[in-house]
């Protein structure tokens, strides 16, 4: 099969994980039937996990391992969580292929996930550390979209720092229905517990700001 990754992108990717210090475990949920990018998703997580040796990968199938996507509230495929060294979930999830702009999320996932976030504010560390009631960031990409990653960076950051916030990328072309449902037009299009809609790639403070009128 022929890599998806070049040489040179191999080489780029190496130097961007080099940072990574703690064992960082990459579980993906697949399906056999009515999922044209699962394979391509597979391919391009084996590549950069075969680029560090920190990276581990588990796949297993959402039809077949049912409890298994039950525990990370996993309902569509591919879909994809990054746990810590501890192999805990944090709330960083991706559903949908991590190519085009997004594999630069997808990246900074990975580095941050196993390396200290030491470069957050202080006023910002202790807004994000009082969040006290389950919530979750939908934000809804395209690969083509160069301003979606830094809102699904902000999605996952404040996931990392916060176990009652979980950050979610949907990839808007792959699964229509929900970009339906949520009446996507535009992109990056953030969805805060159902409830707030924010379009753009917003500054942290607007995130929350949202998450503490809820």
């Amino acid at each position: 099969m022929e890599k998806l990754l070049n040489k040179d992108l191999q080489k780029q990717v190496t130097e961007l994980l080099q940072p990574m210090k703690d064992k960082i475990t990459i579980v993906l949920f697949t399906k056999a039937i009515d999922c044209e990018s699962c394979e391509p998703t597979l391919q391009i997580i084996n590549e950069v996990a075969s680029l560090n040796e920190k990276i581990n990968v588990s796949v297993f199938d959402l039809d077949k391992d049912v409890e298994e996507a039950k525990k990370y509230n996993i309902e569509m495929a591919p879909s994809f969580i990054i746990l810590d060294k501890d192999n805990q979930y944090k709330g960083v999830k991706f559903n949908g292929i991590p190519a085009g702009h997004e594999f630069n999320s997808f990246l900074s996932a990975l580095v941050e996930m196993s390396s200290e976030i030491s470069d957050v504010p202080a006023e910002l560390a202790a807004r994000i550390a009082k969040i006290d009631k389950p919530v979750n960031i939908k934000v809804f990409v395209t690969m083509s979209c160069p301003h979606c990653p830094g809102a699904v960076q902000k999605a996952h950051l404040l996931a990392m720092l916060n176990k009652n916030v979980e950050g979610e990328m949907i990839e808007a072309q792959t699964f229509q229905e929900l970009s339906e449902k949520y009446n996507v037009s535009g992109v990056p299009k953030i969805v805060i517990n159902d409830t707030i809609e924010l379009v753009g790639n917003q500054p942290i403070e607007t995130f929350l700001s949202s998450i503490e009128s809820l």
